[in-house]
């Protein structure tokens, strides 16, 4: 197995560790250096079980900090970057737009930038691997669903912002010649999901008898992939993946909010010991917010043509582990909820 040296960013968030966990396991040989700024979705104890192998180095920095990167770049020698940093949460992006063009846009560039003049245009067995979003598409019709030729169409400033990134990726790879490629996914979940998204949000609030918030009549409609096959796809594709292309990666598991909502809320009751029907009296319906897709739906098949690739975990068996391991990991739910989990970075790395 050959030896490389991979930088992947936003490695302590939610699908990043997913990412991390799987290349220092799978590859031994790889070097992985996970760079993350730490910020209220990033989270080294999602890393526990790995942070102590010798394949794998933590470095905390910005990707607005030029100097860092070049710096971090020239420190490593990396012949490949995974780039999952981002600001990612629609209704943050709302109320603070600009920050979401600055990481998501900004922080792109200059990971490109530094990419380009580290490598000196020497792009033999060299990688930018941007992570992107379904979102940029905007909302499909009935019936239809997202293929890469699909036009850009994004309707938040999350999802607009990183429509950016991914022309910037693009533009590079076009104007400079990097060695790019992109990758477009649908709606995550599974263990170690900051409790701000859907799924842990309901698991944290049942389990805290706190109000369901659902927006408008929970019409909207979902296609869900388990965390993990994710990961293996980001794993494929930059293995197997052509140069200049995109790849849209889904789970063909679409899902009404409601519906999904309400099936949770069985299991919730059946795993706790409660009344059927019990959870569910906690639904609360609430204003819908503003540019909000009705639908998103992937069409993986090219991806599952050029490499095989396909989802293993299928929805009722996904959701299942997710709530079991929300239930056996409260501590970890308590610790994210009340912040703790900021000071882990101070316990674990501060002098060092």
């Amino acid at each position: 197995m050959s030896k490389r040296n991979i930088l992947i960013t936003g490695g302590a968030g939610f699908i990043g560790s997913h990412v991390v966990r799987l290349f220092v396991n799978k590859y031994p040989t790889y070097t992985i250096v996970n760079l993350d700024k730490l910020t209220y979705a990033g989270n080294l104890e999602n890393l526990r079980d790995i942070e102590k192998k010798p394949n794998y180095l933590f470095e905390k920095g910005d990707i607005l900090d030029v100097e860092f990167l070049f710096d971090t770049f020239k420190k490593y020698e990396f012949d490949g970057v995974i780039h999952l940093a981002a600001e990612s949460h629609v209704d943050r992006s709302l109320h603070n737009p600009n920050e979401f063009a600055a990481t998501n846009i900004i922080g792109t560039l200059n990971l490109l930038r530094v990419a380009q003049t580290s490598w000196h245009e020497n792009y033999q067995d060299k990688l930018f691997y941007h992570i992107s979003t379904d979102e940029v598409y905007g909302s499909a019709e009935h019936g239809e669903f997202f293929t890469e030729t699909t036009p850009i169409d994004p309707k938040s400033p999350y999802s607009a912002s990183k429509a950016s990134s991914d022309h910037f990726v693009s533009a590079f790879n076009n104007s400079y010649g990097l060695p790019t490629v992109i990758s477009r996914c649908s709606n995550n979940y599974g263990p170690y999901h900051f409790p701000e998204k859907l799924i842990p949000l309901l698991i944290n609030n049942i389990l805290n008898n706190k109000p369901l918030p659902v927006y408008g009549k929970g019409e909207n409609i979902r296609d869900w992939l388990y965390v993990e096959d994710h990961a293996r796809a980001i794993d494929t594709i930059f293995h197997k993946g052509k140069r200049g292309e995109v790849y849209n990666i889904g789970g063909n598991n679409e899902w009404k909010n409601i519906d999904l909502i309400h099936f949770l809320c069985h299991l919730m009751d059946k795993k706790l010991g409660k009344d059927e029907g019990t959870c569910a009296k906690l639904i609360t319906y609430v204003k819908d917010r503003a540019g909000h897709d009705l639908r998103y739906a992937i069409d993986p098949s090219k991806l599952i043509g050029e490499t095989g690739w396909r989802p293993e975990v299928t929805f009722e068996v996904g959701i299942e582990k997710t709530i079991d391991w929300f239930l056996a990991n409260q501590e970890w739910l308590r610790n994210v909820t009340s912040g703790a989990y900021l000071q882990y970075y101070s316990a674990m790395y501060q002098g060092r």
